[in-house]
């Protein structure tokens, strides 16, 4: 953030709900020459850092399984494949850390955190640009490196709600639209 003190972070609306004076404002998507003027910064995150029990979806897959999640962000960035970052941060996080805490008897149990924290500020950074994000709460190492569960499902939430279908567990998912109601005329024109 280079010096800036003044970040105050942004309202926060859960996902499962609708606020009429959230719908009246653009999104990045539909402001498109936005971005490019010179006096528009960065774009503020749609929820907290700490607003983890607001989404208890991507808190509870977060909290239990922070490989698949951090597996699922990935996938979506285009930066990698689910069960490739899954394994990556599967044996950073976990094994890593079991090695190191079982070898030094806990001594060295934060330095497995440090290895994750590399490697997952990277795609932190590609969501930032891609959306263009601010670096808040802080850098994406420190973000990261103090706060790993949080910062990868505010990551989730943010993809949720930028990709426009908050509600679909699978971005991936495709969308299917019935056809118009037919009805069938006999031929007889009498």
């Amino acid at each position: 953030m280079k010096g800036e003190s003044s970040y105050v972070p942004p309202r926060y609306i859960p996902l499962d709900q609708l606020d009429l004076e959230t719908e009246s404002v653009p999104r990045n998507e539909e402001r498109s020459g936005a971005a490019s003027v010179v006096g528009d910064g960065p774009a503020q995150w749609s929820s907290g850092i700490c607003a983890c029990c607001d989404d208890m979806q991507s808190c509870c897959i977060g909290l239990f399984c922070p490989c698949y999640l951090f597996g699922k962000n990935a996938e979506f960035l285009g930066s990698g494949t689910l069960i490739g970052s899954c394994a990556t941060h599967f044996i950073l996080w976990a094994l890593v850390n079991t090695v190191c805490c079982c070898l030094t008897d806990g001594i060295l149990l934060g330095l497995p955190g440090c290895f994750v924290a590399c490697y997952a500020c990277g795609y932190r950074r590609v969501l930032r640009e891609k959306y263009n994000l601010q670096e808040a709460p802080c850098g994406d190492l420190v973000t990261h490196f103090f706060c790993h569960l949080c910062a990868s499902c505010q990551e989730y939430r943010e993809i949720r709600e930028r990709s426009g279908d908050s509600n679909s567990p699978d971005l991936k998912l495709a969308v299917v639209t019935a056809p118009p109601v037919q009805t069938m005329e006999s031929g007889n024109t009498e």
